[in-house]
């Protein structure tokens, strides 16, 4: 394990940079949106473009990364995050959007490029652990500019602090580039490499992997309706403060990043399918209890429920990737991993627009009881092909 230290720190901050620049604009928003005249609701079609142009990225990123090694890949992503940033300080409403592509391209390589490095330093019986390592760097990353981004509008102006977090995804990518020399692994010219096509028929077609790719397309419906809609559901439907509807959600961050570690760690221990399919049977309890909330609702109460199921909607993606990267072929790990990015990224486009519509339409209530069905049948699915394959193991190479 000593000689894999380096990479995932190294994975970890790269993560963390990353999550950084796709939260940037929403934590902006308001000052973006006063600025150029445009409605901040924008920041929900803002986010599922990144995440829509993340998904093909994914699918794109798998072979270059072999070619050219995911360091050197991690920095082309953290490069297209420096001038996605540097496009919406320019201040118009084209540039901006501009820069959500960009920001989407910055998305997109990370996890299929850590997969690639840390399948062939880290021992199998580590994965879970591991992998939910990385992950953190998702919530210190939002984390983080949570608290950056609001010191440097106060001080900058939002034009400013786009620049200024240009500038750090810069400097990551020197600070990386004294270290890459060590990390990289470049297949050599000329070894072939495995189509994304062949990757998803090969995905779409395996007992296991379709389950847990299928399931987190809809874990992720799950993970991002939460992030994304708490706090004004609780402001609206709840009469919350927006500080204390914002604290909740801040706390629910901290319990999810601690239950990815232990997730990660039972399914080091247990197997991941397992883990998975009863992590999902606790979401579809918190969802339901979330939407059970009333208006006079005690604060405690409310609390509870939503650090509860907060604690485990972010906590599964380490483990999923895990059992991804363990079910790889052989060479295969950064293919295989990026359809189940390109999977995760798409109910991230889909989910949230959909919860919206519902809630909108109906209400709050059945958008997350609607969440809580597709979940409850995803854990379901998981526990029978659990059942069906309880040793799971990593699969020869799949035909060409």
């Amino acid at each position: 394990m000593n000689r894999a230290v380096i990479p995932v720190a190294s994975m970890l901050a790269i993560q963390a940079m990353i999550s950084l620049c796709v939260l940037a604009l929403s934590v902006m928003m308001p000052a973006v949106a006063t600025d150029l005249a445009i409605d901040p609701k924008l920041v929900g079609v803002f986010t599922a473009i990144i995440y829509a142009v993340a998904a093909v990225l994914a699918l794109i990123a798998a072979e270059p990364i072999v070619r050219l090694g995911a360091v050197r890949v991690c920095q082309f992503a953290l490069l297209m995050g420096a001038i996605g940033l540097a496009f919406n300080a320019l201040a118009l409403v084209a540039t901006t959007v501009i820069a959500v592509l960009f920001i989407g391209a910055a998305q997109g390589p990370i996890n299929p490029a850590a997969a690639h490095v840390l399948a062939q330093r880290v021992p199998r019986e580590w994965f879970g652990i591991v992998f939910s390592i990385k992950q953190t760097g998702v919530p210190l990353g939002f984390a983080l500019a949570g608290v950056l981004f609001p010191f440097l509008l106060a001080h900058f102006g939002w034009r400013g602090a786009s620049l200024v977090a240009a500038v750090m995804a810069l400097a990551t990518i020197l600070i990386v580039e004294l270290i890459r020399p060590g990390i990289d692994v470049v297949v050599t010219a000329g070894r072939p490499t495995a189509s994304i096509w062949r990757s998803i028929r090969y995905v779409l077609g395996h007992a296991q992997l379709r389950v847990l790719g299928w399931s987190a397309f809809v874990y992720v419906i799950a993970q991002h309706t939460f992030t994304f809609y708490l706090v004004t559901y609780l402001y609206e439907h709840c009469g919350l403060s927006i500080a204390r509807a914002g604290l909740l959600l801040a706390l629910s961050q901290i319990a999810g990043t601690v239950m990815r570690l232990v997730s990660g760690a039972a399914g080091d221990r247990l197997p991941r399918m397992k883990v998975l399919a009863w992590t999902g049977i606790a979401m579809t309890a918190g969802c339901v209890a979330t939407g059970l909330i009333q208006a006079d609702t005690p604060f405690w109460l409310i609390a509870v429920v939503v650090i509860g199921y907060g604690s485990v909607v972010i906590s599964w993606n380490g483990t999923s990737q895990a059992e991804f990267v363990h079910l790889s072929p052989p060479g295969e790990a950064a293919a295989i991993a990026a359809v189940q990015t390109a999977l995760a990224f798409s109910g991230a486009v889909f989910g949230p627009p959909l919860f919206a519509l519902i809630a909108s339409a109906v209400s709050y209530r059945a958008a997350f009881f609607a969440v809580a069905a597709c979940v409850l049948a995803a854990a379901v699915w998981q526990v029978a092909a659990a059942r069906a394959l309880p040793v799971a193991t990593a699969p020869a190479s799949p035909p060409p």
